[in-house]
């Protein structure tokens, strides 16, 4: 699977590298098998923001982009939008993407929803139904996709904050960065990708890679 997620990421135009950050010998073995490029990251970072930041510390790169290692299909285009945002909009200095929710989404906590204000900043992410349905028009409801674009020194400063009360209530680690100030740009019409988080998530996705390569193949 991380194979996939590297092979994805770095088709993405407008990028320098593409790292796996890990704190497991397995993972990096993977892959240096497949030619890919791997950090060891120390045991005690206790999420992705905090692997990225202390990887991030050593990198001159002024744009970082996480990408989970856990979504096998994820857009490369996805990932060029947030460079190209960042690159040129030099005041933002986070940025994640968004997609519309389905009727499905609303109800499952998995997915997270998020809510804008007018000018494309995220005003919350929750796991419930956000905006709240009392009326049929309206705001439309997103769901958030996990990859974010950080500003180094903004990535670097929300690594050095303690979890927040509503992150630490709703598991949401990015709304330490809208209680601590930093704003997020939501960039919508992004692409859903599934993410692996059980098995059977993990042959869904594998049928999808399958179908992808008999695509190219054909």
């Amino acid at each position: 699977m991380v194979e996939h997620v590297y092979r994805r990421a770095a088709a993405a135009r407008g990028i320098g590298r593409v790292v796996v950050l890990t704190d497991d010998e397995r993972i990096a073995a993977a892959v240096r098998a497949f030619g890919g490029e791997v950090e060891l990251t120390p045991a005690e970072c206790a999420s992705g923001t905090d692997r990225i930041a202390w990887a991030a510390r050593g990198w001159a790169a002024e744009i970082v982009v996480n990408v989970q290692g856990d979504e096998p299909l994820v857009d490369p285009r996805g990932i060029e939008r947030l460079v190209a945002h960042l690159a040129g909009e030099p005041g933002d200095e986070m940025a994640t993407l968004a997609a519309d929710a389905e009727e499905p989404d609303l109800a499952e906590p998995s997915v997270v929803k998020v809510v804008v204000d007018r000018q494309g900043y995220a005003l919350y992410f929750s796991r419930a139904p956000i905006p709240y349905p009392r009326q049929a028009e309206g705001a439309a409801p997103l769901r958030h996709l996990g990859l974010y674009g950080y500003r180094r020194d903004a990535l670097l400063r929300l690594a050095t904050l303690p979890p927040s009360p509503l992150e630490r209530r709703e598991s949401l680690e990015q709304l330490r960065a809208l209680e601590n100030g930093i704003r997020i740009r939501v960039l919508p019409g992004a692409v859903p990708s599934p993410a692996v988080d059980t098995p059977e998530d993990a042959a869904r996705v594998a049928r999808r890679i399958a179908e992808l390569a008999r695509e190219r193949g054909s």
